[in-house]
């Protein structure tokens, strides 16, 4: 998310993470079991807890049970990216323990024990911050529960601690051993060490190695859990007749035929829509169309795309709010005779998950309890609390595994208030509120639209000289819970990427603009970055060209001063041969972008063929985000990103008729099919630096890359997307 990119920039990467904690560990217990936090350890484990979230500790991740079962407590929503193995290694790496003998389970909702450490009191998922939060806070509670271990064998067996060895799950010295859970009951009365000590680099076993991730057997043989696996003795299904336009409302209903139809129980109005509530989803689906709903659209958007790019255009030929402005770039302009100029536009994305939204709600008198995958517990406790009139407390969220995300499951005041506002009106029985895939599209939370336009000139030795950059965008957190977080006259979202471009252009203006649009918004997977992105990349190869200079070796000049940028743009650049020849027909381009503290490089093969269709056929990326904590799973993110990127970049749009959107499905939406999809080479920078974020920065680049090869082969510069399969 963009707002964490700050967070980020004042991180020192080679420092522990400062945690505002009075007092960061502490022990008592009895001999059930042992519970490691950032906050206390456990002082009373009964034998029979069924999970970690049900002990009575604050900030608790770890949980040694006597039959020496390692259960860690995941505090991030899994929606793919890999948390659940990422956060494990962290634990597992420092207390020593067999990799097969962890296990996880999902934290509950609860700010006060599971914050993202850097949103402050907010438990919540997001800006690629799972592991680099993670970092310190994980490894000290696994380091603290491993010095515990050693010091209850020390004194059982009487030796220094010192020499107490744990390695593979086995507590040793010389001729004595034992498993963890011999030791837990006598480890779980020491005090906790206020330092432990973390182990070395050099001696890591599981982070940096490539170890099987915790998920896949799960997810592959059908045993997650998701949303719609919650089957609950009298549960209802419920889905809601919602307006075909964001802020229309109900003006007349007529519920009649729908309540006669079979199996439903009730219809009830909610502020969003109406709901029908049935004993199955086909039950209620077959009523929901009965339903007689005369709408008010009054309030809604009435525009068509064009008329809003218009819109966009002509705000960004005005003045913006400056937001950079290093040298004079308008001077530099006015007496460049090599002045480069271009506008762009960036469609309506929506995130189009492949699990539909969806929500299991129970309202009770004092209590409202729900089944789901949440991005923002805090924020969803929060406002299911205002719809039921209960403290935030008072709600409880049983996480579950998400069929995807990235940003579309942290909307405040949406489908998870949706289906609380249908349990209300039926307390005591649980609600499964439903949304198909046209209910998804139809109320998806885009990524904004965007325009940008652009000058820029380069000198007659061919140096970077001048770069004045305007964009314009709605904002995504105006009117939203978020919208504290928004710092001066703009959000900062229209301008990520571009604000802090590492690019060493002498004479750089940056100048954004917010346009209002009766269209919701929300954070889409890199948020601004990824359309910003494609516009600094094929921007910077036309100055390249206009330089006449290769497009690696004019970047090298602007990033001179950014090792961490060379060194994913020569790497990725190496990897794919840049420079050498290729097939006939076959064009490369390249793109380097940071975001979310990750340094990312590609390199984008595009084949033109004799119909003027073209396909992408490789893709070269390389990736710096400090330590690779698991370098499997950075390389599945990396290749994640590049697909939705490439999706994105080839075929999405969200387009409106009239105010009215457009697609309804995957028929009219289009995702990238996997025949489409290139072959992937993800090769990742040795660092010692801290980890930063690997699910978002695969992102942004891959656009960019193939815009560049285009640009490369055809000569015509590539400005607007989606790009289609034509040049």
């Amino acid at each position: 998310m963009n707002f964490l990119n700050k967070q980020f920039a004042t991180i020192d990467k080679n420092s522990p993470l400062e945690l505002s904690r009075r007092q960061f560990l502490q022990a008592t217990g009895v001999g059930g079991g042992l519970l490691v936090g950032s906050g206390f350890i456990s002082l009373t484990i009964p034998a029979d807890a069924a999970t970690v979230s049900d002990a009575p500790v604050f900030n608790a991740f770890l949980k040694i049970t006597p039959d020496n079962n390692v259960i860690v407590a995941i505090k991030h929503m899994d929606m793919g990216q890999g948390v659940s193995t990422g956060l494990t290694t962290l634990i597992a790496e420092e207390l020593g323990a067999r990799w097969d003998q962890i296990q996880f389970e999902f934290a509950p909702a609860d700010a006060t024990r599971y914050n993202n450490l850097f949103w402050g009191p907010t438990q919540g998922t997001g800006g690629s911050s799972s592991i680099a939060n993670s970092w310190q806070q994980l490894r000290t509670a696994g380091a603290a529960a491993r010095e515990m271990l050693q010091a209850a064998a020390a004194a059982e067996w009487k030796v220094p601690q010192a020499e107490v060895q744990i390695k593979n799950g086995v507590v040793s010295h010389g001729k004595h051993s034992s498993e963890f859970g011999v030791l837990v009951a006598t480890a779980s009365t020491l005090p906790a060490p206020q330092k432990p000590v973390l182990k070395d680099p050099k001696d890591f076993q599981l982070i940096g190695k490539k170890i099987p991730r915790k998920d896949s057997a799960d997810k592959t043989n059908g045993t997650a859990i998701y949303t719609q696996d919650i089957q609950l003795p009298g549960m209802l299904t419920a889905l809601v007749a919602y307006p075909p336009q964001l802020f229309g409302k109900a003006k007349k209903v007529d519920v009649a035929k729908a309540k006669a139809s079979p199996g439903v129980i009730a219809v009830v109005e909610i502020p969003r829509g109406v709901a029908v509530v049935a004993e199955n989803f086909w039950a209620a689906n077959k009523a929901r169309k009965l339903l007689a709903i005369e709408w008010d659209l009054s309030a809604c958007e009435t525009r068509s795309s064009d008329e809003l790019f218009a819109a966009c255009h002509e705000a960004a030929s005005k003045t913006g709010h400056i937001v950079k402005n290093t040298g004079d770039a308008s001077a530099a302009l006015k007496k460049s005779e090599q002045v480069i100029e271009a506008k762009y536009e960036i469609p309506y994305l929506a995130h189009a998950a492949i699990e539909p939204l969806n929500c299991v709600v129970k309202v009770d008198k004092n209590q409202c309890e729900m089944w789901f995958a949440s991005q923002m517990p805090t924020i969803d406790q929060m406002e299911v609390g205002k719809v039921t009139g209960l403290k935030p407390e008072q709600v409880k969220i049983n996480s579950l595994y998400a069929g995807g995300s990235f940003g579309r499951r942290a909307c405040a005041g949406d489908y998870v208030v949706d289906a609380a506002q249908i349990a209300k009106q039926l307390p005591g029985r649980a609600i499964k509120m439903v949304w198909t895939r046209e209910d998804e599209i139809l109320n998806a939370r885009y990524r904004p639209m965007a325009v940008h336009h652009l000058r820029g000139a380069v000198s007659p030795d061919g140096k970077a000289l001048a770069w004045q950059h305007h964009a314009v965008a709605q904002s995504i957190m105006r009117g939203t819970p978020f919208e504290g977080m928004i710092q001066g006259p703009l959000d900062n979202s229209i301008v990520e990427g571009v604000n802090d471009m590492h690019y060493a252009i002498p004479n750089l203006q940056v100048q954004g603009t917010e346009i209002p649009i009766k269209i919701s918004t929300l954070w889409w997977r890199s948020v601004g970055h990824s359309g910003n992105a494609f516009v600094i990349e094929t921007f910077i190869d036309q100055l390249a060209k206009s330089a006449k200079k290769d497009p690696v070796a004019f970047r090298r000049e602007l990033l001179a001063n950014e090792p961490r940028a060379l060194g994913v743009l020569n790497l990725a650049a190496e990897k794919a041969n840049w420079g050498k020849p290729l097939a006939a027909g076959v064009s490369r381009g390249i793109a380097v972008h940071k975001s979310f503290g990750t340094w990312v490089a590609q390199v984008a093969e595009v084949r033109i063929n004799a119909d003027k269709t073209f396909n992408v056929e490789r893709v070269v990326c390389a990736v710096d985000c400090g330590v690779a904590v698991n370098p499997d799973v950075i390389a599945a993110q990396m290749e994640g990103g590049i697909g939705m990127g490439l999706s994105a970049a080839l075929g999405e749009a969200i387009t409106l008729k009239n105010g009215v959107v457009e697609q309804t499905n995957y028929h009219t939406y289009t995702p990238l099919r996997i025949d489409s999809m290139p072959k992937v080479e993800v090769h990742i920078v040795p660092s010692a630096e801290a980890p930063t974020g690997v699910g978002e920065p695969g992102l942004p680049p891959i656009a960019g890359a193939v815009g560049n090869a285009l640009f490369a082969a055809t000569g015509k510069p590539v400005t607007k997307l989606p790009l289609g399969n034509k040049v």
